[in-house]
């Protein structure tokens, strides 16, 4: 499955729109990562722990994204955005969301390559 942000996938024709696609996850921080992030707040820096949580929410919504796309047919999903947005006090969701799409040829990059013909081919 090919996953990419850009509305179109580079050297491919898109042979059918299939329509949009999510896959979406709720994480919660916990008491425990909350207290150690917050000393790590005064003092400065990267919240690792946080930074690995939202990392592990946005490819759980690409997987379910992907899995809903592979279930219509599609060989790409196309024009993929991510939302975060914060449902409750210490639980964000995280939404990926794109267009499913079939292409020429399926998943075979060679698929809309013109095949050799005698001028271009190698001559031993």
């Amino acid at each position: 499955m090919i996953v990419t942000t850009t509305e179109t996938v580079i050297g491919r024709d898109i042979e059918e729109t299939l329509g949009a696609v999510r896959g979406n996850t709720i994480r919660a921080r916990n008491v425990g990562r909350d207290i150690t992030q917050g000393l790590r707040n005064i003092v400065g820096g990267e919240l690792k722990s946080y930074t690995g949580l939202m990392a592990e929410a946005r490819d759980e919504a690409t997987d379910r994204m992907v899995a809903e796309a592979e279930a219509m047919g599609a060989d790409a999903v196309v024009s993929v955005r991510y939302v975060t947005a914060e449902v409750a006090q210490g639980a964000a969701e995280i939404l990926a969301y794109g267009t499913a799409v079939t292409l020429v040829g399926g998943t075979d990059p060679d698929a809309d390559a013109e095949p050799a013909s005698e001028s271009n081919a190698d001559v031993a």
